[in-house]
């Protein structure tokens, strides 16, 4: 797979690999961590479903509004490698402190932790790793480069769903957060193992010179840190909302002085060398912020939705593999009017008459499911389960909501190769899309990928009725094709466009327009509750999407033009 490649591509590619698989076991188990009831054996935080909401779509907000920062001080000051390096303990002590119990100052510090060290880390991998590639013999391969890079991240994103499951049904939360923290710190100490015998990374972490005119990072805080600031405090204490809420006022406040500087940089560029190439990718940004609002909603809406609206039992064979890699969790189902707990005593509403299908986030009973056997399942399962209600309780096995996320990044590792196997065939053939080509083309086919959930509500009666995973498995292999389309690609464009002086800032300006989405990706998830037909909410993030596809569609000719022109 890195046979072509420079040789710090493999070193990143593990680097980034086992700090995804920290990032994304914290995320997978972020919202039911929130959502637990405190009197749960193993207890969460009580969150009500917004207000869990509104904390995931911040917390994602913050980790992509960080690497603008990080970007800056990589550039300026301490470089690459010592950025990451620095980015990596952070976020270690982050995981590592969730592990407290019962303590909310130890909870937001240390997502303050993850967020500053996300920050530090995130955009100086993917700048350094584009600096790889800035040879000749390597140039034609950045965006195979990038995807296969992008594989590595997948990978952890993967494994580590099993890994939290697992540990925190059997040993509680805070070992499976401690666990995320020891996957950072191998990446930490693999990256500090490829610089010792990889020189060429050395070579490509030069921070980069100023020029007269630049703004210097001294200035920076008191003409942009310190009104950003300023800006959120004053979205915070405002009486009542703007946006929806205090959090969401804040980040839009704190966002403006940052936007405003990101146009400052445009407007005091070089017209002959620089302008064009940031105004094209600032053009970018502005459109994939739809993207990530919409595709961060797996980790809320599409969560909720494999919660409570997906049949997550298992049997037969699915049962021996489930129970071989994480413990099932039994849900009990008790006589009319008794009051249901789960394995670990998660307070589950109460049980209205013999049918164990309830629904065990809302505490409200399926409609349609009242009265004799649920729509999926089969005749023998119900009358085997009824008869044990009889003699024993009977029980019902679910498998753990949070493997629902690994559907993502699996699909992730199997269709990368297929992928870059399809552009390679293409290069080959001159027929390959330009970098913003396929970022288009992503769009699009994320769009279409969220009328597989349209089709899924309908048919489950918009969420009364539990769906068959095989919807879960459909949207995310659709969205995925999108994903390796728009995001690795995204990541490869800055690198091809950004002068290399603000490689790392307009890398920062990337994950940015993440963090604008992923706030907004909890607006969205919050209003989950007030859409009575869920084929409506899903409806909505197509329109979205798709609306966003027709905008970057009109600006098609010129983003080529200015690639064509700075870029070949």
């Amino acid at each position: 797979m890195f046979k072509g490649h420079p040789k710090g591509l493999m070193i990143l590619f593990f680097t980034e690999m086992w700090e995804r698989f920290g990032y994304y076991l914290m995320l997978g188990i972020f919202s039911l961590y929130m959502i637990e009831p405190t009197s749960s054996k193993f207890a969460g935080l009580g969150f009500t479903n917004m207000f869990a909401a509104d904390i995931y779509g911040t917390y994602l907000a913050l980790v992509y509004l960080t690497p603008f920062f990080g970007g800056l001080i990589a550039d300026r000051m301490i470089g690459y490698r010592k950025s990451i390096l620095v980015g990596g303990v952070l976020m270690a002590a982050g995981y590592i402190g969730l592990a407290i119990p019962d303590s909310m100052m130890a909870f937001y510090i240390s997502l303050l932790l993850i967020i500053l060290g996300n920050g530090m880390f995130k955009p100086n991998v993917s700048v350094l790793l584009g600096k790889l590639y800035e040879k000749p013999e390597f140039e034609s391969l950045k965006d195979s480069g990038y995807n296969i890079f992008y594989m590595g991240i997948n990978i952890g994103a993967f494994v580590c769903n099993f890994v939290a499951a697992y540990l925190r049904l059997t040993y509680g939360w805070g070992w499976a957060f401690a666990a995320a923290g020891i996957g950072m710190l191998i990446g930490v100490v693999w990256f500090l193992v490829g610089l010792s015998r990889v020189p060429e990374i050395k070579e490509a972490d030069k921070i980069s010179p100023s020029r007269p005119g630049d703004i210097k990072l001294s200035r920076l805080f008191t003409v942009l840190f310190l009104p950003a600031f300023a800006a959120a405090a004053i979205g915070w204490f405002i009486p009542g909302t703007m946006f929806g809420g205090d959090s969401t006022d804040a980040f839009i406040f704190f966002c403006v002085p940052v936007l405003l500087f990101f146009f400052t940089t445009w407007k005091t560029a070089d017209k002959k060398t620089e302008r064009e190439p940031i105004a094209a990718l600032l053009a970018v940004f502005g459109v994939v912020i739809i993207f990530w609002a919409v595709f961060h909603q797996n980790g809320s809406a599409l969560t909720y939705w494999a919660k409570n609206n997906t049949s997550r039992e298992v049997s037969g064979v699915t049962e021996v593999v489930i129970n071989t890699i994480a413990k099932t969790e039994d849900v009990s189902t008790l006589p009319r009017d008794i009051k249901v707990q789960g394995l670990h005593g998660e307070d589950l509403g109460f049980k209205e008459g013999p049918n164990p299908y309830f629904d065990n986030y809302t505490k409200e009973f399926p409609k349609g499911n009242l009265e004799g056997k649920p729509g999926d399942l089969t005749q023998e399962q119900w009358q085997e389960l009824t008869a044990s209600q009889k003699a024993e309780g009977g029980k019902l096995k679910l498998w753990p909501t949070e493997l629902q996320a690994s559907i993502n990044p699996g699909f992730v590792v199997f269709l990368t190769p297929l992928v870059v196997g399809v552009f390679a065939w293409l290069r080959r053939r001159k027929k390959e899309p330009t970098t913003p080509g396929k970022i288009a083309w992503g769009m699009l086919i994320s769009a279409l990928s969220w009328l597989v959930m349209v089709v899924a509500a309908i048919t489950s009666a918009n969420g009364l009725d539990k769906a068959s995973v095989a919807w879960l498995f459909g949207v995310y292999g659709v969205i995925t094709v999108g994903e390796l389309c728009l995001s690795p690609m995204g990541l490869s464009l800055v690198s091809k466009l950004a002068p290399k002086r603000i490689a790392a800032l307009m890398m920062g300006g990337w994950f940015l327009s993440t963090a604008i989405g992923n706030k907004l990706s909890g607006v969205l998830s919050g209003l989950w509750d007030l859409f009575e037909k869920k084929s409506y909410f899903f409806l909505t993030n197509a329109i979205l999407t798709a609306g966003a596809f027709l905008i970057i569609v009109i600006i098609m000719p010129w983003l080529k033009r200015v690639y064509n022109e700075y870029v070949d």
